[in-house]
C-alpha cells in the first residue's frame, strides 16, 4: 500500500481568495444534543465479551434495566470493551454514564474511542492527552461529559480502564449528538496547487480519519479552521479584491499548460460536504451538473483502505510466529514515532540473536552469531526517523549477506557480505522483549505504532492475533495508533522551537528573548524606567514593553538623568538629507525606518508621560508650510498613517513653525522662516511634541524644483520619558477595598506580575474564580507568599518564604506563572517556587466571575499598595479605577522607603509622585545616584576659591533652584572636619587643599618633594603647625589616589586609599577650635591675611597640576560648585578649569608588603601619633631639643621676612598674590609659571593621563 508523503497539511490560498470549504460533514446548525444510543437496536452493541447472556451489551442503555440491568464482561480486565454502530456517521458532542442497575458493578475511568468503519481506532483526544474519562461511584448517578472537542463518528467503543472496588466493570450508557449529511468523492491523482500565502495547520493527518477544513475570507481577513482550531491571519499584500481565473479544482490540478509548484502531488483519498460561496460542489459533480470532462478517476464512494495498526507503551510487546531453522530472514513493517530510540524487532536466532532498533533516529540492524565465534554484523540506515511519520522498514538476512532499506528508497539501502551463517528460530518480538535470556536486546521497549507487519514474506493475521488464534501480545492496542503531535499546536511561545518525545515536549527558547517551560516570559525589563531602578546606568539596553504579549524585545538606548530617564529610538535619515527636484505634483517621499516597528515604537509612547521629536528643514528659495493660507507643499505623517501640517515648535491643527509661534519669523508676513521664499539659507525647526502622532514616519517634500532652490531635512530620533505602568499604583485603606476588572484571559498559559508594599501580616493581592476553576495570589503571612490555582485537577499551591518579613514597608516583586508544562511563582526575583504540571489531566484555566484586585469577597483582604501589575503582559490601569472606587487611592507614597538605597554618596532620596530622585546637592557627586565623580583637571596657576563665611549666604539664595545648592556653616569656628578627596599628579611639592581663617588658623594637605603627602594642622597652642605625614610612599605618580580626613576635636583619622584608616592624637598643648574660618583654596592659595610661609615657598609655586575628584569639607562641595557655578555663588577659580574624572579612577597599584608598608604593624605595637615617637628614645630626646632651637630660628627669620615684605607692599594697596619671581615681566601669571618652570609641559601631559582598571 502506497502511504502519504507527509502528515502535515499545508493551504497555499491565492492572496486575497475568498472561500468557504468544508472537507468533512457539516453539522446541523441546530443545538446538538439529540440521544443517539435510545433507538438504537440490540445487534447495534457488540463487546469484547459477556458475563451471560443477562449482561448482554444491548441492556448498555442509560436509565434502562432491561436483562440484568447493564453490560458486564466474563473477566474485568483492561482488555474488555464495549462499542454501539450509530448507523451512520454522527457528530458526537457528549457522553453519558451509569453503573449496572441495582448491583455493586460500575466504572470508574474509562477511554473513548471512534471509528468510521469499525476498524482503526482512534482515541478521544483533550487538553495536549488521551482523555480518561471520569466514570461513576455508584450504581444510579449518571455522569455526564461533554466533550471539548466535537467528534464525527460512525462507531463508538468505550475502554473501561478502573472499576468498583466492591464488584466487576457494569455501564449504561449514552451518546448526545446529531445527524450529519455526506456526500463523497474519492480520487487519487497526483498534481500541484500554486499560491502566494501559505499558512500550514494540522499534523499527523494521514490516520485514516475525516478532518474538517473551513475557510472564510472578508478582504484581506482569513479564518483557517482546521478541526475546530482556527488560525486568524491577513493575506500578504495591499490588494483586497479577488481576480478569479475561469476554473476552481478540487484535489489537484490536472496539466494545462499552467505553472504548478514542484514536488506537490494531487489529493489521494476522499473528500466530502465540498461546499464554495453557498455551493455544493460534491452534490453538483454527483448529480451531473458540472463538466465531467474534467473528472479524473473520480468515483462517489470511499474506499476502506485498512491497515490495522497496532499501538506500543514502554510495557508493550507483540509475538509472532516464523518458520523455524530456516537460513533467511526476511521482515517488513512501517512504523511511527517521536522517540529517537527504542526496540522494533528482537528474534533469538537457533545460534545468536537478530535485533532492529532505533538508535538517534537511525534504524540498527544487529546480528550476532554465537557458534562463529561470536560474528557481529551491524549495519544501520535512514536518519531522523523519529518525526512522527510513517517510515518502511525492509530487512533481509541470508548466508553471507544482509541489506537494511527505510522507506523503499534503493538509495538508502544498506548492505553487508559479512560471512554468516543464519538459522532462525521461531519467534519474532514487534516493540519490546522483556524476557531474561542469555541473549537479550540492548533496548526493551518502544514507544509507538506499526502496521503492515510482514515475516518471512508474509503479512501477519493481527485479527487472528487478537482473537488469540495465533501469537500473542501483552499491553497492545490492536487496530489503533494513538499518537499524539504535541507540537501541533505549538504550545512554545514567541518562536520557540519545539521538539518531543512520546510522553512531552520541551521548548527551545534560545535566541527567542524570552524564557521558562514555554518561552513565556520576557528576560528583559519593560522599560528604561525599570532599568534605573535596578541601579543600571545610562546605555543600550534590550525593553520588551508588553512583557509575555506579542511584541517582541528590542533595543534603543536609555540615558538616565537626575530626574528623568529618557528612552531614544533611532531612525535611519541622516541629518541634513538634501532634497532635489521634489514639486507640489511630484513631492519627493523620504521613508523613515526605526530600530523598532511601529507597533514596538507606539508601546513606548502610550506609557511615557511626555515624546518629542526634533524635526529642522534648512531651506533656500524651497518654502514648506506655504502660510499663512497657502496649501502646504511640505507635510509629514505620524502614527495611524495620517498626515499632518504643522512643524517642530507648533501643535496640532495650527499650520505654523515655530517662529510662527514665538513671531519672530525672518518676514513677519509668514508663519515659517522658509515660506519667505529667500535666497538665504534659512531654517525652521523645532520639537513635536503631540505623542499620539509620533513617530515622524514619512515626510514629503514639495518645493525644490526650481532653479536655485534647495532643501535639507533633519528628523531626530524619538525621545520620550516616564512609564506610566511602571508606577501605576493603587492603595488600599480598608480590609474589605479592592478594585474589579474584567474576567482574566489565561486558558492555556498565564503570568501575573506586580510590585506590593504592607506593613499589614496577610491579604489577597488577587482573585478570579470560574465554576471549579480559580487562581489566587496571597500574602499568607508575614514571610510567605502563596500562589494557588485549579484548573479541574484539584488545588495546586506554591508557596515562597522570605528569610526577611515582607510586611516591612518596602516594595517586594511578585511574579508567578502557570503554563501547561509547570507553575512559578517568584518573589524579589531571588526566591522561587516550581510545580511541574501533571503529565495526564485538564491543561485550561476556565474563569467566569470578575478579577478582584485587593480582596477575595471581603476575606482577609489587603492593606497597602499594589503598582505596576501586569497580567499576561497588559498593565491593570489602577490609579484610573482606584478614581472610582471606594477605600482605593490612586496612587503610593513612599518609594524612598525601597529605592533610597540607590541614593549613593550621602545622596537624599526625594519623593515623587511617580517615584522617586536622589538630590545630589550637598555631595560631591553628580548622576542619578550621586555615583558620577564631578572632577576637574587643574593646570598650573588654576586654584578654586570658596568662600566660608556666612555673609554670602544670601548671594547663594538667589540662584536658580536647579542650581547646586550651597549648604553654608553658620558656626564658624569648627571642632570637626571631615575632608574627602580623591587626586592623581605628577608634579610635586604642590598643595592640593588648604582652608584659612581670619586668625593664623589653617589646615593644609600638601604633597611633599618626594611625593608623600602630610596634613598639616594650626589650631593655636603651638609653636610650630602640627604636621602628620601620612605616607612614605611617592604618591605623585600619575595615580588616582583617595584621602579621607576626619577631626573630631583632638582626635584625627585618615585613610589613604584602600588601606585602613589610622589615628592620630593632636597635642595637649594645640587648641582644639579652627576659629573663624575663612576661605577653602584648591590647587593654590590666592589669599589675603595670614599665610604659612613654609607653604608659600615650598608648595605654591606653580600650584598643583593634575587632576581632583570627588572634594567634600564638611557638607560643602567646593569643586562641583566651581564647575557647576552660574556665576553668584560663594565660588570662584582663576585659571583654566576643564571638568574631568581623572582623579578618581580605581586605585592601580597593588598593596605594599609588609615589610615596605608603613600601615603594618607587628602584633603589641603601639602605632606612633606622629612621627617623632617612632624613633628610640634616647635619640628622639636628643633630637628634639636640637629641632626645637632650629624651629625657633628659622621661625623667627620667617616672621622677620613676613614682616619686611608686608611692609614693602603697605602702601601699593595690592593683594599679596604669592607668585612665582619673574612675574613682572610677563603677560600673566601663566606666563611666569611656565617661564620659571622648564618642565612645565611634561608636567601638564604627564597629569593629564586618565588611569582606568
Amino acid at each position: 500500500m502506497e502511504t502519504p508523503a507527509g502528515t502535515g497539511l499545508k493551504l497555499l490560498l491565492w492572496i486575497l481568495s475568498h472561500i468557504s470549504i468544508s472537507q468533512a460533514a457539516s453539522p446541523s446548525p441546530q443545538k446538538c444534543d439529540e440521544a443517539l444510543v435510545t433507538p438504537l437496536p440490540h445487534n447495534a452493541f457488540t463487546s469484547s465479551s459477556v458475563f451471560t447472556s443477562g449482561y448482554a451489551p444491548g441492556y448498555a442503555k442509560l436509565n434502562k434495566r432491561g436483562g440484568a440491568g447493564g453490560w458486564s464482561p466474563l473477566d474485568s480486565d483492561h482488555y474488555q470493551w464495549l462499542q454501539v454502530d450509530l448507523g451512520s456517521r454522527k457528530q458526537v458532542s457528549a457522553i453519558a454514564t451509569q453503573g449496572r442497575y441495582s448491583s455493586s458493578d460500575w466504572t470508574t475511568r474509562y477511554r473513548l474511542l471512534y471509528s468510521d468503519t469499525g476498524r482503526n481506532w482512534k482515541p478521544y483526544h483533550q487538553d495536549g492527552n488521551i482523555w480518561a474519562f471520569a466514570g461513576n461511584s455508584n450504581t444510579e448517578s449518571v455522569v455526564r461529559h461533554d466533550l471539548q472537542n466535537l467528534i464525527v463518528a460512525r462507531y463508538l467503543r468505550i475502554i473501561p480502564l478502573d472499576w468498583s472496588e466492591e464488584g466487576r466493570i457494569g455501564l449504561r450508557f449514552e451518546i448526545f449528538g446529531c445527524p450529519v449529511s455526506v456526500s463523497s468523492i474519492g480520487s487519487n491523482q497526483y498534481g500541484s496547487i500554486l499560491g502566494h500565502t501559505s499558512v500550514t495547520s494540522g499534523s499527523l493527518l494521514d490516520d485514516h480519519h475525516w478532518h474538517s477544513i473551513v475557510i472564510e475570507r472578508y478582504r484581506r481577513n482569513v479564518n483557517f479552521t482546521l478541526d475546530q482550531h482556527t488560525q486568524h491571519f491577513r493575506t500578504n499584500g495591499e490588494f483586497d479584491h479577488l481576480d478569479l481565473d475561469y476554473e476552481l479544482t478540487f484535489g489537484g490540478m490536472p496539466y494545462s499548460g499552467k505553472p504548478v509548484s514542484e514536488g506537490r502531488r494531487n489529493f489521494k483519498g476522499c473528500m466530502e460536504s465540498i461546499n464554495y460561496n453557498g455551493e455544493n460542489i460534491t452534490d453538483l459533480a454527483r448529480r451531473k451538473k458540472l463538466d465531467s470532462s474534467s473528472f479524473r478517476n473520480l468515483t462517489f464512494s470511499c474506499v476502506d483502505t485498512h491497515t490495522f495498526p497496532v499501538f506500543f507503551n514502554s510495557t508493550s510487546f507483540l509475538q509472532l510466529p516464523g518458520r523455524r531453522d530456516h537460513n533467511m530472514v526476511s521482515v517488513r513493517f512501517q512504523f511511527r514515532t517521536w522517540n529517537p530510540s527504542g526496540l522494533l524487532l528482537f528474534s533469538s536466532l537457533a545460534d545468536g540473536m537478530l535485533e532492529l532498533s532505533l538508535n538517534d533516529g537511525k534504524v540498527t540492524a544487529h546480528i550476532n552469531v554465537t557458534q562463529q565465534k561470536n560474528l557481529r554484523v551491524d549495519i544501520a540506515s535512514g536518519s531522523g526517523l523519529n518525526d512522527g511519520e510513517w517510515h518502511d522498514v525492509r530487512f533481509l538476512a541470508k548466508e553471507n549477506f544482509a541489506m537494511l532499506t527505510i522507506d523503499g528508497d534503493e538509495a538508502s539501502a544498506v548492505r553487508t557480505n559479512s560471512p554468516v551463517q543464519i538459522t532462525t528460530g521461531s519467534t519474532y518480538h514487534f516493540g519490546g522483549y522483556f524476557l531474561r535470556t542469555r541473549a537479550s536486546p540492548v533496548q526493551r521497549s518502544f514507544q509507538g505504532c506499526m502496521q503492515l507487519i510482514q515475516v518471512d514474506d508474509q503479512l501477519a493475521d493481527l485479527t487472528a492475533v487478537e482473537q488469540g488464534r495465533m501469537g500473542a501480545f501483552e499491553n497492545v492496542s490492536l487496530d489503533m495508533c494513538a499518537i499524539i503531535d504535541r507540537c501541533m499546536p505549538n504550545q512554545c511561545e514567541h518562536g520557540g522551537r519545539c521538539s518531543q518525545t512520546w510522553d512531552g515536549f520541551t521548548c527551545t527558547c534560545y535566541g527567542t528573548g524570552y524564557t521558562g517551560a514555554t518561552c513565556h516570559t520576557s528576560v528583559y525589563e519593560q522599560s528604561c524606567e525599570a532599568y534605573k531602578h535596578l541601579g543600571r546606568s545610562s546605555d543600550s539596553y534590550w525593553i520588551d514593553p508588553d512583557g509575555s504579549g506579542p511584541l517582541g524585545p528590542f533595543k534603543v538606548i536609555c540615558n538616565m538623568t537626575e530626574d528623568k530617564v529618557w528612552t531614544t529610538v533611532v531612525n535611519n535619515l541622516a541629518a541634513q538629507t538634501a532634497v532635489t527636484g521634489s514639486s507640489r505634483e511630484r513631492r519627493t517621499v523620504l521613508q523613515l525606518n526605526y530600530s523598532a516597528s511601529m507597533e514596538q515604537v507606539t508601546a513606548i509612547t502610550n506609557s511615557a508621560e511626555h515624546c518629542e521629536q526634533h524635526v529642522a528643514y534648512a531651506c533656500r528659495m524651497s518654502r514648506l508650510l506655504n502660510t499663512p493660507d497657502g496649501t502646504p507643499y511640505t507635510w509629514w505623517v505620524g502614527r495611524g498613517n495620517e498626515k499632518h501640517f504643522y512643524w517642530g515648535g507648533s501643535v496640532p491643527g495650527i499650520q505654523k513653525c515655530a517662529c510662527g509661534i514665538e513671531r519672530n519669523c525672518t518676514d513677519s508676513k509668514y508663519y515659517c522662516n522658509c515660506d519667505s521664499d529667500q535666497k538665504q539659507w534659512r531654517d525652521d525647526s523645532g520639537l513635536l511634541v503631540y505623542k499620539d502622532h509620533l513617530p515622524v514616519s514619512q515626510v514629503a517634500v514639495g518645493d525644490t524644483n526650481r532653479p536655485g532652490s534647495e532643501a535639507k531635512l533633519t528628523v531626530g530620533p524619538l525621545r520620550c520619558y516616564g512609564d506610566r505602568s511602571y508606577w501605576n499604583a493603587a492603595s488600599f485603606n480598608t480590609p474589605s477595598s479592592y478594585l474589579h476588572f474584567s474576567t482574566f484571559q489565561g486558558e492555556t498559559s498565564a503570568d501575573i506580575s506586580f510590585y506590593f508594599k504592607t506593613s499589614a501580616p496577610y491579604g489577597v493581592f488577587l482573585e478570579n474564580l470560574g465554576n471549579t476553576d480559580f487562581i489566587r495570589l496571597e500574602l499568607k503571612s508575614p514571610t510567605v507568599v502563596s500562589f494557588s490555582f485549579d484548573v479541574g485537577n484539584g488545588p495546586v499551591e506554591l508557596n515562597v518564604y522570605s528569610p526577611t518579613l515582607l510586611n516591612d514597608d518596602q516594595w517586594h516583586r511578585v511574579s508567578a506563572e502557570r503554563n501547561t508544562k509547570e507553575a512559578i511563582l517568584q518573589l524579589d526575583q531571588k526566591y522561587r517556587e516550581v510545580r511541574p504540571a501533571p503529565t495526564q489531566g485538564h491543561t485550561r484555566l476556565e474563569l467566569y466571575s470578575q478579577l478582584y484586585v485587593g480582596a477575595a469577597g471581603g476575606q482577609r483582604g489587603f492593606l497597602g499598595c499594589i503598582r505596576s501589575l501586569k497580567m499576561n503582559g497588559m498593565t491593570l490601569d489602577l490609579e484610573e479605577r482606584a478614581k472610582v472606587t471606594p477605600g482605593v487611592k490612586p496612587g503610593c507614597s513612599g518609594h524612598c522607603t525601597s529605592f533610597g538605597m540607590y541614593c549613593r554618596n550621602g545622596g537624599k532620596c526625594v519623593e515623587k509622585y511617580n517615584g522617586y530622585s536622589c538630590d545630589c546637592s550637598t555631595t560631591a557627586y553628580d548622576g542619578p545616584f550621586c555615583s558620577k565623580d564631578v572632577g576637574g583637571f587643574f593646570e598650573a596657576g588654576t586654584l578654586v576659591k570658596y568662600n566660608l563665611v556666612p555673609e554670602v549666604v544670601a548671594a547663594a539664595s538667589s540662584l536658580d533652584e536647579k542650581s547646586v545648592i550651597y549648604n553654608l556653616p553658620v558656626e564658624t569656628n569648627l571642632t570637626r572636619e571631615d575632608l574627602t578627596f580623591s587626586f592623581s599628579t605628577s608634579t610635586s611639592p604642590t598643595l592640593l587643599v588648604y582652608v584659612s581663617s581670619k586668625t593664623q588658623d589653617y589646615m593644609a594637605v600638601v604633597l611633599r618633594q618626594n611625593g608623600s603627602l602630610q596634613l598639616r594642622y594650626n589650631l593655636g597652642g603651638l609653636r610650630e603647625p602640627f604636621s602628620i605625614d601620612i605616607d612614605q610612599r611617592n604618591l605623585a605618580n600619575g595615580q588616582p589616589h583617595t584621602v579621607n580626613i576626619s577631626r573630631v576635636e583632638r582626635h584625627i583619622e585618615v585613610q589613604l586609599d584602600h588601606y585602613p584608616p589610622v589615628s592620630y592624637t593632636l597635642p595637649e598643648a594645640s587648641d582644639t577650635q579652627f576659629t573663624l574660618v575663612k576661605t577653602l583654596f584648591l590647587g593654590k592659595v590666592f589669599e589675603t591675611g595670614y599665610i604659612d610661609p613654609v607653604l608659600i615657598e615650598k608648595y605654591n609655586t606653580p600650584g598643583f597640576v593634575g587632576c581632583l575628584s570627588r572634594v567634600q569639607f564638611n557638607s560643602i562641595a567646593p569643586l562641583k560648585a566651581a564647575l557647576r557655578s552660574r556665576g553668584s555663588a560663594p565660588v570662584s577659580h582663576q585659571g583654566k578649569l576643564v571638568e574631568s574624572n581623572c582623579g578618581a579612577s580605581p586605585l592601580t597599584i597593588p598593596p605594599m608588603s609588609a615589610a615596605t608598608d608603613p600601615w603594618h604593624l607587628d602584633a603589641g605595637a603601639d602605632f606612633p601619633f606622629n612621627e617623632e615617637r617612632v624613633i628610640p628614645d634616647g635619640v628622639n630626646r636628643n633630637s628634639a631639643i636640637i629641632g626645637g632651637i632650629i624651629a625657633v630660628v628659622i621661625f623667627s627669620i620667617l616672621c622677620t621676612l613676613v614682616f619686611l615684605i608686608r611692609y614693602m607692599f603697605r602702601h601699593k594697596g595690592t593683594y599679596h598674590t604669592n607668585e612665582a619671581k619673574g612675574g613682572e615681566s610677563s603677560e600673566s601669571a601663566d606666563t611666569a609659571i611656565m617661564g620659571t618652570e622648564p618642565n612645565f609641559t611634561e608636567t601638564i601631559d604627564e597629569s593629564k593621563k586618565e588611569w582606568f582598571i
